[in-house]
């Protein structure tokens, strides 16, 4: 892949072999050149999992304390006194069979789907288009739900969902990066501490193999998985 010359210059301007500590990463990030857009901060980590076992797929979601960053168009699939809540609560789409319609002739404008129970038999179908892209609503996170009003509020709010992929990697959202320091570090010693939760029961051995924090376009820089694990904790 071909790096732009902002990249590469990023790239060589910190120790890339080098183990950080939070504090020492985000000054990082704030240092590196700057993009043309404010870019997404991001954390990525590498799990001992094995995504093959039942019992091993990590999939949740969270409330980052100082929101996202991003304005989240939020689908509610819902009728009568349901969509109404929905409406008031500020869901960007509202419908059911319109909806349906649209998204299976490939419609996809929108960050968040919800539904309520009673409608997950009739938007079933939409799984193989929903599912690949993290869109298909799912009670664990939240987003199959009788509290309508509070699940738009909460994806509204800073709530973002997460997925450990086939590689056992999981990909978290943690705010942008024209965020103070202090609010980043609030947001990922958020997500840090619900990753931790995540541990299966039944893992033996290395939960977390490595951090990385970067930006959109930027290059990766490791933390130290001890360090960030205390953070996590205080």
């Amino acid at each position: 892949m071909k790096h732009s010359k902002r990249y590469k210059t990023a790239y060589s301007s910190y120790d890339r072999q080098k183990r950080f500590d939070l504090d020492e990463a985000l000054k990082i990030l704030k240092t590196l050149p700057a993009s043309k857009f404010d870019e997404t901060v991001e954390i990525h980590f590498n799990l001992g999992v094995d995504p093959r076992k039942a019992d091993q797929q990590i999939r949740n979601s969270l409330i980052l304390p100082h929101g996202t960053g991003k304005t989240v168009r939020v689908l509610v699939f819902a009728e009568g006194d349901k969509a109404d809540e929905a409406r008031k609560a500020g869901a960007d789409y509202v419908g059911l069979d319109d909806l349906i319609e649209k998204i299976s002739g490939g419609w996809f404008d929108f960050d968040m789907v919800i539904t309520t129970p009673t409608l997950m038999g009739k938007i079933g179908k939409l799984g193989r288009v929903l599912g690949p892209r993290g869109l298909m609503p799912n009670p664990k996170v939240g987003t199959v739900t009788m509290d309508i009003s509070k699940a738009v509020d909460d994806a509204k709010g800073g709530k973002v969902t997460y997925r450990v992929d086939k590689f056992a990697n999981l990909h978290i959202p943690a705010g942008k990066l024209s965020f103070p320091a202090e609010n980043l570090k609030g947001n990922i010693k958020t997500i840090l501490a619900a990753v931790l939760k995540e541990r299966p029961s039944t893992l033996k051995g290395v939960f977390i193999k490595s951090i990385t924090l970067c930006t959109t376009m930027g290059p990766g820089i490791k933390l130290q998985v001890a360090s960030a694990t205390l953070e996590a904790k205080s």
